[in-house]
């Protein structure tokens, strides 16, 4: 890269922010720190006179959230990588949104990694986008967040949940099955949809496949038992996890 990139730190734990600066310092030559900050009004004051490329920025503050600084820049022109607790009520709609995140305790090789992939993003021009940002600020008001940012071989696509139909492994990549007979391929685990997905709305009937049950059209218990969908599909279901999925099934609202 020609010049270093701006960055500022807004946490409200000094030992954070220290522990962050010395990191960067020892390990991310391509950042320059120009500005540390302890709470929203003045991580606010700081990136409006800084005008930084970068900010780690803290979720959870006294005088409130990352999210709350983020309503002051609508049309944002930096990137931010989030830094939460894993428990934190807002840990999905961050993933949704494709929003970089580090976790606490910060553990320094994935700081470096989420450098890397700010650094790489940037270099590609695929620097995070206003529109992930809104999507992040529309996920944290639902259960089953409203939009889901998933990377694709041209840059990025984003989806209703309620669209998705199946989702199925293949290898270390997952085709989406959405409503209206499209389908995309993504180069993710199946695993990490399920973590995201996985909750009332969405059920891993099989190693290879996790199903949205809003799309079920009947279960056949013969042949060892199947799932038909609303696409036609035949999806197997896992001799373990039949019970499940009829008390999912029975317990599903749509």
């Amino acid at each position: 890269m020609s010049r270093k990139l701006k960055t500022i730190i807004v946490d409200d734990e000094p030992d954070a922010v220290n522990f962050i600066n010395s990191i960067i310092g020892e390990y991310c030559t391509s950042l320059e720190v120009v500005g540390k900050a302890y709470n929203v009004t003045e991580g606010v004051q700081q990136i409006k006179r800084e005008k930084p490329d970068l900010v780690f920025l803290d979720v959870e503050m006294p005088n409130g959230t990352g999210f709350d600084l983020l309503t002051h820049f609508p049309e944002k022109t930096f990137d931010v990588v989030f830094i939460t607790a894993f428990n934190h009520y807002a840990i999905k709609a961050i993933k949704f949104s494709a929003v970089d995140y580090i976790l606490k305790p910060i553990n320094i090789n994935e700081f470096i990694e989420a450098v890397n992939r700010v650094i790489r993003k940037r270099s590609e021009k695929h620097s995070q986008s206003n529109e992930n940002f809104r999507i992040l600020m529309e996920n944290l008001k639902s259960s089953l967040p409203s939009r889901l940012a998933i990377p694709t071989a041209d840059g990025m696509e984003y989806l209703n949940p309620r669209e998705i139909i199946r989702i199925e492994a293949d290898r270390s990549y997952s085709w989406f099955y959405i409503s209206g007979k499209r389908k995309i391929l993504v180069s993710k685990h199946l695993k990490e949809f399920q973590d995201l997905l996985g909750d009332r709305h969405f059920f891993r009937s099989h190693n290879s496949h996790l199903i949205n049950l809003k799309y079920v059209r009947k279960y056949i218990r013969r042949e060892g038992g199947y799932i038909e969908m609303t696409d036609g599909s035949q999806i197997p279901i896992s001799r373990t996890r039949k019970d499940l999925f009829l008390v999912h099934m029975s317990r599903f609202k749509g």
